[in-house]
């Protein structure tokens, strides 16, 4: 497992493995399985009511504490600084855990406008050692530069939509300036579309591998860390083995072309769920 420093100096795996939409009891052998792959960096989130299932499958899973990397993250009807650490205590229960790796700020909704004082709650937990790392989710730029002028401790990430058809280039540069890694979700882009590209399936017929996995390895050089999601045993183990072959400096030029600015969830400024 290849593995990034983030900008505080501690380790994630560059890969991990996602929850998202899995029903809680469905987690728990999904998370089971990843772990059991080798997968060691998982990621979850309040609002997808699994953090249960996973903290079980953790537990099950006999992997000590310190070679795990757990996120998770605060739903916007949890912002604002007292709501978002009792929201956290609440997640930690439901993990069944003493400390997080990381916790994530899971959209600015800056309708709202808190995202500042949740991010000041944020610090709080990071200084007093309940999270090892802290950052956000689905923050444009202008929501990043709000956030390093007015908070004390940069995010070491943000996890936004990414995959070849919204390769978020601009915001790429933005953070790789300011020493903030991008984290890709639906990194295989949502409903298969990418996967069925030509361009993408030439060069996994070049390299003998599926084109989620040319995908996968796409995102891994260009430093991005990615946390694909299955249920399936088999995707499980397919999308974990990609450490094996390198794309080569034409197959990631084809890649990169394909960006479209083709955006499949909410944009983060039009998100107003609560």
């Amino acid at each position: 497992m290849k593995t990034v420093t983030l900008n505080n100096g501690i380790t994630m795996p560059q890969l991990g493995f996602g929850v998202w939409q899995v029903k809680d009891e469905e987690a728990t052998p999904a998370v089971a399985k990843a772990l059991e792959t080798g997968y060691t960096s998982i990621d979850t989130a309040m609002i997808y009511k699994n953090e249960t299932g996973v903290g079980e499958a953790i537990k099950e899973g006999n992997i000590e504490r310190n070679n795990l990397f757990i996120t998770t993250k605060v739903w916007n009807a949890d912002q604002g600084y007292e709501a978002t650490l009792k929201a956290f205590d609440a997640s930690m229960e439901r993990l069944g855990l003493e400390y997080l790796d990381l916790y994530l700020i899971h959209w600015p909704t800056p309708d709202f406008d808190q995202y500042i004082d949740t991010y000041k709650a944020l610090e709080k937990l990071y200084k007093d050692g309940k999270v090892r790392a802290i950052g956000v989710c689905n923050f444009h730029i202008e929501h990043l530069e709000r956030l390093l002028n007015e908070c004390d401790v940069p995010p070491v990430l943000n996890q936004v939509e990414c995959h070849p058809y919204l390769a978020q280039n601009e915001l790429k540069d933005f953070c790789a300036k300011h020493n903030i890694y991008i984290e890709a979700w639906s990194p295989l882009d949502q409903g298969g579309e990418v996967l069925r590209d030509a361009t993408v399936v030439q060069i996994a017929n070049e390299h003998g591998k599926t084109a989620a996995q040319v995908v996968l390895r796409w995102h891994l050089q260009n430093k991005t860390i990615v946390i694909p999601k299955s249920v399936t045993p088999s995707r499980i183990e397919e999308n974990f083995d990609v450490f094996d072959f390198e794309l080569t400096e034409e197959n990631m030029s084809a890649i990169n072309r394909l960006d479209r600015n083709q955006r499949r969830g909410a944009d983060p400024s039009d998100m107003h769920a609560r």
